[in-house]
């Protein structure tokens, strides 16, 4: 059998042809992720965008995915395949919101989840992943933090550095925070060998119930590394379907079968050829978004 279709074919000498380098997240189709270059985080993506040696980035997942990178490298072209796959997290929140949330709380930092606009970014105090939130929340020297946009993620981080006061936005990932504890309880029911790997995005009465919390990265690489059979995957059900495929010897279940991000489906490999072929959907900031955001990155990469 082929390794790759016709359409894969022909990104791939697409690829070559216009120097680019393409960089895909894990929740994209593993059809997509197998034509990429690197397959990792957003922070991840971004800051092999700004080591690429290559003119073109091409970035498989959501907007603010390609505005981090293009954050990183302004001086490339960032492209991103579906110009409609945004962020429902990201955009519950508005850099406005964030400049209200710091008159509110004039002596608290504001720690901003990755997952969120450039816009957004330009006005915190410091970026985080859902791998640093602990760490970066820990070595700040405020008392009080305004963590933004994920509630669950921010509730997670308040629970385990319980010294510092943490104001927590309203926002959330509506894909993790839909998933309920009865429906991962009925899976553990029906799988009780099953390993439980959860997102910190999922709501508070979830995570409980989890043997490990982590990243999309930390989850695959907790997998991979553990001796168990079986395990309930707590995140997008791209993730069970790549261990499937990594990990042959073990069975996968999803927490939830709803547990779909319809935006990063939207990254096909038609989309894929088409951005390639036409240059579209070219990722712009304005230099005050560049400035801003790329020193609440700075801080994190730093700390």
């Amino acid at each position: 059998m082929e390794k790759y279709n016709e359409l894969q074919r022909e990104i791939l000498k697409l690829k070559k042809e216009k120097n680019a380098l393409i960089l895909a997240h894990y929740y994209v189709p593993v059809e997509v992720q197998a034509v990429a270059d690197a397959v990792c985080d957003s922070f991840a993506m971004a800051k092999l965008a700004k080591a690429a040696k290559e003119d073109v980035i091409v970035i498989c997942g959501v907007r603010f995915m390609g505005e981090s990178a293009k954050l990183l490298s302004p001086d490339k072209t960032v492209l991103l395949p579906a110009g409609d796959a945004g962020c429902p997290m990201a955009d519950t929140i508005t850099a406005k919101d964030v400049l209200h949330l710091k008159e509110k709380y004039p002596e608290a930092a504001v720690v901003c989840y990755v997952n969120s606009s450039a816009a957004v970014k330009a006005v915190s105090t410091v970026c985080c992943t859902s791998s640093s939130a602990l760490k970066v929340v820990r070595s700040l020297p405020e008392k009080e933090i305004i963590f933004i946009p994920d509630k669950n993620l921010g509730t997670f981080v308040a629970e385990n550095v319980p010294e510092k006061t943490i104001h927590l936005y309203d926002g959330c990932c509506p894909i993790h925070n839909r998933v309920t504890v009865e429906e991962v309880l009925a899976v553990k029911a029906r799988h009780p060998e099953a390993v439980f790997a959860v997102h910190p995005e999922c709501c508070k009465g979830v995570v409980a119930l989890a043997d490990f919390v982590g990243s999309t990265a930390e989850i695959i690489d907790f997998v991979k590394a553990s001796d168990a059979g079986e395990f309930i995957i707590g995140t997008e059900c791209e993730i069970s379907r790549l261990l499937s495929i990594e990990c042959p010897d073990k069975k996968f279940y999803n927490a939830s079968e709803g547990f779909i991000c319809h935006d990063m489906k939207k990254v096909e490999l038609s989309a894929v050829r088409d951005c390639l072929k036409n240059g579209t959907y070219e990722v712009c900031l304005t230099q005050n978004e560049i400035e801003g955001a790329e020193n609440s990155l700075d801080r994190m990469v730093r700390i």
